[in-house]
């Protein structure tokens, strides 16, 4: 299947971007991950709507459609040992409330210079809904409803493959539609990161309960860098943070008086948290460090007339040990003329505000930071999709309705080597998930910059220009 063309669409609701292990003899490609009732999207232009051949009839499988709403960002993974593939990389996007979910493993390649996409694998998560999702390695810890469910895929070489006709252990996973034979690389030397697509294979590690009230819902997950540690946050208000992946609880404090929106991990064991009682705050274990004041510095802010919407902690290109944290703030209230939404940029370690910048009128409703920390994905509420620099928190990339409705989350691709490829010559890759049914790929194209060495010398140039006319118009000027 190419991007071009629309093959159907459902409604998704969290999602991750990772990189799935491969073993012996599996392809290379990237791995798209999907979780859905229906088992194909659509595409189209450069906003690409990622989905699955449906040229079999088998495409659809059966429940009702749900909105998209999350994407994660995930590190590099290794092949097991002895394993001479390299790893494809992965995007796991799974459903809200239906009667039946999937979940999709799909792999993303490069062919004749068209992205293209394939389905691998379908795995069942029968009625749960998933909300929040992380990746940490091989393992998903997918918040579905108010527990958080922990899931290991392996993808399977070809070999594999043919040789074990055992299904996945958890759910009754199903297989993927008939792909087409992949069309032959172009002549003109165009870029073909086609590979043998092997199967992926997911089993259910364990389950347990992470949010506890009334209308309990887990809202937020996030995993530890050394993936150690799995903090959850959600409708009680509660920050709960647990061995990972055996899920064993290590800490539960009340951290919020409303819903925790939002978690970002951060280093020397510290937790930032971003609740709707219109407090962001630092954690260290159960201890309190600070709460965060992005508008102390701007007096024209009426107290309580902004809340934190996300958080996310971004590394500092060309700086190994810095760090900065971003946040988004929202108006609490919606007027006929609505205040602009507000991107902060913090000192990772000191947590002081580095910079704050409008970011438009539109109500933020996602964050996400690049690899290397150079830009920030924006989603609104409208279905608007920006990138932002992170350096000035300049706006470099705006689509106006992107999507027809909320957009609910967004992830940019990695920037590993296969990533790159993926890229050509495009700087960076945003996607996009929201509630109307729809994946979209923003491309990012190259900045026009002039050298230094050019500036100087038209500098120069119009240095002399002057002297000349003035000598000319001036007789004896000089």
């Amino acid at each position: 299947m190419h991007f071009q063309h629309l093959l159907g669409c459902g409604w998704f609701w969290a999602g991750l971007w990772g990189r799935a292990p491969a073993a012996c003899g599996a392809g290379s490609g990237p791995v798209l991950c999907l979780s859905s009732p229906c088992s194909c999207l659509g595409g189209s232009w450069r906003q690409v709507l990622l989905g699955c051949d449906d040229s079999a009839g088998e495409g659809h499988f059966g429940g009702c459609l749900k909105p998209a709403w999350g994407l994660r960002s995930g590190p590099s993974l290794g092949c097991p040992q002895g394993s001479p593939a390299r790893p494809p990389s992965l995007i796991a996007l799974c459903p809200g409330v239906s009667l039946c979910s999937l979940q999709h493993f799909l792999q993303l390649e490069q062919i004749g210079g068209q992205l293209s996409a394939s389905l691998l694998h379908s795995h069942d998560t029968e009625t749960r809904a998933t909300m929040s999702m992380a990746l940490a390695g091989d393992v998903i810890a997918a918040g579905q409803d108010a527990s958080c469910h922990v899931l290991r895929f392996r993808l399977q070489g070809p070999d594999e493959k043919s040789s074990s006709s055992t299904p996945s252990k958890a759910g009754g996973a199903q297989k993927g539609p008939r792909k087409r034979k992949a069309p032959s690389p172009s002549e003109k030397g165009e870029v073909d990161t086609r590979s043998e697509a092997g199967e992926v294979a997911v089993e259910t590690l364990c389950s347990v309960q992470t949010d506890f009230s009334p209308d309990a819902l887990q809202k937020a997950v996030r995993v530890s860098a050394d993936h150690s540690l799995l903090a959850t946050g959600g409708a009680d208000g509660f920050l709960r943070v647990w061995e990972f992946p055996s899920m064993k609880k290590v800490l539960e404090f009340k951290a919020h008086d409303g819903e925790i929106e939002d978690i970002a991990l951060g280093p020397e064991n510290k937790v930032v948290t971003a609740g709707r009682d219109f407090q962001c705050c630092v954690w260290q274990r159960d201890q309190l460090v600070l709460r965060l004041r992005w508008d102390e510095n701007m007096p024209g802010v009426p107290d309580k007339t902004y809340r934190y919407q996300a958080c996310r902690f971004g590394t500092v290109p060309d700086q190994a040990e810095a760090l900065r944290l971003y946040t988004v703030q929202v108006p609490h209230k919606r007027g006929r003329r609505p205040p602009p939404c507000y991107l902060t940029k913090w000192d990772g370690k000191s947590f002081l505000p580095l910079l704050t910048q409008p970011c438009g009128g539109e109500v933020i409703s996602c964050l996400s930071v690049s690899d290397s920390g150079t830009f920030l994905g924006l989603g609104t509420v409208t279905g608007s999709v920006a990138i932002h620099v992170s350096f000035s928190l300049q706006r470099l990339y705006y689509v106006k309705e992107a999507h027809g409705i909320v957009v609910t989350d967004v992830a940019f691709l990695p920037e590993s080597r296969r990533g790159r490829e993926l890229l050509a010559e495009n700087e960076a890759a945003l996607l996009s998930v929201a509630v109307d049914s729809r994946c979209k790929l923003h491309l990012l194209p190259p900045r026009r910059s002039f050298p230094v060495w050019l500036l100087l010398l038209l500098c120069a140039g119009l240095v002399v220009a002057t002297i000349l006319l003035l000598q000319l118009a001036f007789p004896g000027f000089l």
